[in-house]
């Protein structure tokens, strides 16, 4: 089992993926930035920290296990992995590629640590609530944990709120489940497309325990996966509030950056700015 990093630590790891998400989009020239810029501290959080895990094996038959939902937000989890060493980080510039193993979607049997396949938005909860349920109720595996993270505007989908309802039925108290509070998606604000809110109280009313964070404060997303670890007579869900873009400020809050890729001079002027926290910096300025 891999050693836990310091939040400072995780917090390197996380501006590392958020570089290497704009080469991956813009070498593609396809694909979304704004969900997994905002996304990179939650993966480095999970993938560092939080999660049980061996890159060394992926198999090892007492790690946790992630199920990304939003499955079109995968280049965070591609990035990730390679951050981890699951595979070489140069393979992350074929993502989209015909053949590669990073396609636009993830598929479990490409890649070794790949838990899932996440296609149609809203199947990421099911598979992580049938995941939970073998864990509680046949392995009697206790230690070990599913993690899942689920996009905001994919909460319009039933069957998230079929899996919701049976989590809590069975209090599948080894699922945590995480939702990326970024207020877009394709078509606009979550709030004018299908409005969300109170989200909190429609989790709680399904028998989940809730939790809220600033999803680009590593300490707070890690204390929240300890606690929600800690109960265990539900399932838990932490609405993580993040910035679409984060780190980009002309990608930032901007809906239309949903499911556009950077062009080469777009993608410089943003890793320029991620290198300087958007100019607060200046040191890797010219790197």
């Amino acid at each position: 089992m891999r050693g836990q990093l310091t939040v400072a630590q995780v917090e390197q790891k996380a501006a590392h993926i958020r570089e290497d998400i704009i080469r991956m989009l813009e070498n593609a020239g396809s694909g979304h930035s704004a969900g997994p810029l905002g996304m990179a501290d939650m993966l480095a959080a999970l993938y560092f920290h939080i999660m049980r895990l061996d890159p060394k094996n992926p198999e090892w038959e007492d790690r946790d296990v992630f199920f990304l939902s939003n499955g079109h937000t995968v280049p965070v989890q591609y990035a990730a992995m390679a951050e981890a060493g699951y595979f070489e980080k140069d393979e992350l510039m074929t993502l989209r590629k015909l053949g590669s193993r990073l396609q636009g979607h993830p598929e479990r049997t490409k890649l070794p640590g790949l838990e899932n396949t996440s296609g149609p938005l809203g199947s990421g909860l099911s598979q992580a609530a049938g995941y939970a349920y073998s864990l509680q109720y046949l392995d009697k595996q206790q230690h070990r944990f599913v993690y899942t993270i689920m996009g905001d505007g994919e909460l319009n989908e039933g069957n998230i709120w079929e899996a919701a309802m049976f989590a809590g039925k069975y209090k599948l108290s080894q699922l945590v489940g995480f939702i990326d509070r970024n207020n877009i998606q394709i078509d606009g604000t979550t709030e004018e497309v299908m409005p969300l809110e109170d989200l909190r109280g429609k989790w709680e009313s399904f028998g989940w325990h809730v939790q809220e964070v600033d999803g680009h404060n590593v300490e707070s997303i890690i204390d929240a996966a300890s606690m929600a670890r800690a109960i265990t007579n539900k399932p838990s869900v932490i609405i993580a509030h993040t910035i679409p873009g984060k780190g980009v400020d002309f990608m930032e809050y901007d809906y239309h950056w949903h499911g556009m890729a950077p062009n080469s001079e777009q993608a410089k002027i943003a890793l320029k700015k991620l290198r300087t926290l958007n100019g607060k910096i200046t040191s890797g300025e010219n790197e």
